[in-house]
């Protein structure tokens, strides 16, 4: 599981940033202050593989907790409702491997957490389940060895049940991460359709999908 550190004083903003990264699978330990951050980092335990941090701080500033993070080799995405060009590029010039301006969405923040994990060799380029397998790095899959060709709504719902095996997407839940990314509107009955599709280029029974897998009333999920 992939630690990250959150350096964030409001909590109108951490707490549905926590909620959001701990659905993702992270584990997440806040900060509200440039001391606290000093003090998790430093930690004889800390093994952080990122840092999200805030630049506006109540003891300071975020660019001093980058210069921690620098020391014990955590890459840092900086959190900013400033869009001033010079407090960005400044923060880029210093190391940190990107930023984020505030209010941020949801899946393109993921996205930019993923990929600095991927960068740094911490997040693996191929995700496997059974005889699924796909490769993330070229966005290819294939199924006992035989590659599959799927739409971009079709990749990208199997990548979201690839990422999370076992755990139950609510409808309206796949509607929302689908919409996110796409920036187009994605109706009910279209999810139906990907669904019902994506079951058949995986050769899933739909009398008795084994794959993906409907739980009646709640919505859909990978395996047991």
């Amino acid at each position: 599981m992939h630690q990250l550190l959150i350096v964030e004083d409001s909590k109108e903003i951490s707490e549905p940033l926590l909620q959001i990264l701990k659905e993702e699978g992270f584990s997440v330990t806040l900060a509200e202050s440039q001391r606290a951050a000093a003090k998790a980092l430093e930690s004889e335990d800390a093994a952080f593989d990122l840092a999200l941090v805030d630049l506006s701080l109540p003891d300071g500033h975020g660019f001093s907790v980058f210069h921690v993070a620098q020391e014990h080799d955590v890459p840092v995405i900086f959190l900013t409702a400033n869009d001033d060009e010079y407090m960005i590029s400044g923060g880029l010039d210093m190391g940190a491997v990107d930023y984020v301006t505030k209010p941020y969405r949801k899946r393109e923040l993921i996205s930019r957490i993923n990929r600095v994990l991927k960068d740094r060799g911490k997040l693996s380029a191929e995700l496997t389940f059974g005889d699924l397998r796909v490769d993330t790095a070229k966005g290819n899959v294939y199924k006992n060895g035989e590659e599959l060709y799927l739409s971009r709504l079709e990749y990208r719902l199997l990548l979201l049940f690839m990422n999370n095996p076992g755990k139950l997407f609510t409808r309206d839940a796949l509607l929302d991460e689908i919409w996110d990314v796409t920036g187009e509107y994605i109706s009910d009955n279209t999810l139906t359709v990907h669904i019902k599709r994506l079951r058949e280029k995986l050769g899933d029974d739909a009398q008795d999908p084994q794959l993906i897998k409907t739980v009646r009333g709640m919505g859909y999920k990978l395996g047991e």
